[in-house]
């Protein structure tokens, strides 16, 4: 999304057990868009000591379900049952995106969106999976919308590039305040 966007960057890979930050948010009583802010944190201020120089952009979604945070599912069968939870029902996900600067944090925020998924049948869902699988194991809620997981659901409501997994226009606005994008 950035490059398309224009904007010149470099990856790094933050090196955060995800798994692990997130049991112990949860332990603790957090609530999902906690949890979504604090991962992308996480990943910034990682990479950030590494190379305190430049702008880091840390980011990660979470997917929210009758207030709980929902994971990626591992396994097709996994894949198959989240996605039977969630039919016929709306979740949302949120797309936290947190910039550090120098070691420290200098802006942060979590875009959510509300999806309206549609009370498919198992026929359909299965013949969904075998379509897709394992491409969308990467993804949260087992779905790409922009592929064929967009059959998924009836209604839509949010910010589409926080459903893709960052806040891309906050991103965006912020990086030409701060003057590294030109107007």
């Amino acid at each position: 999304m950035l490059a398309n966007a224009g904007v010149d960057f470099n990856v790094q890979m933050a090196g955060v057990d995800e798994d692990a930050v997130r049991t112990a948010l949860q332990a603790e009583g957090a609530i999902p868009r906690d949890i979504a802010d604090a991962l992308a944190e996480h990943k910034a201020r990682r990479v950030s000591a590494k190379a305190p120089e430049p702008l880091v952009i840390g980011c990660d979604q979470v997917l929210e379900f009758e207030g709980v945070s929902l994971s990626k599912s591992s396994a097709r069968d996994e894949a198959a049952a989240q996605l039977r939870r969630l039919r016929g029902h709306t979740h949302s996900l949120l797309s936290a995106a947190v910039i550090y600067e120098a070691g420290a944090p200098v802006w942060r925020h979590v875009g959510k969106a509300r999806l309206h998924m549609r009370a498919f049948s198992d026929m359909f869902l299965d013949d969904y999976l075998d379509r897709n699988w394992p491409a969308v194991q990467s993804s949260v809620g087992s779905y790409q919308i922009e592929s064929e997981g967009i059959r998924l659901f009836s209604r839509i409501e949010g910010d589409y590039f926080s459903i893709l997994g960052l806040p891309l226009l906050e991103v965006l606005t912020y990086l030409t305040q701060r003057g590294v994008l030109k107007e």
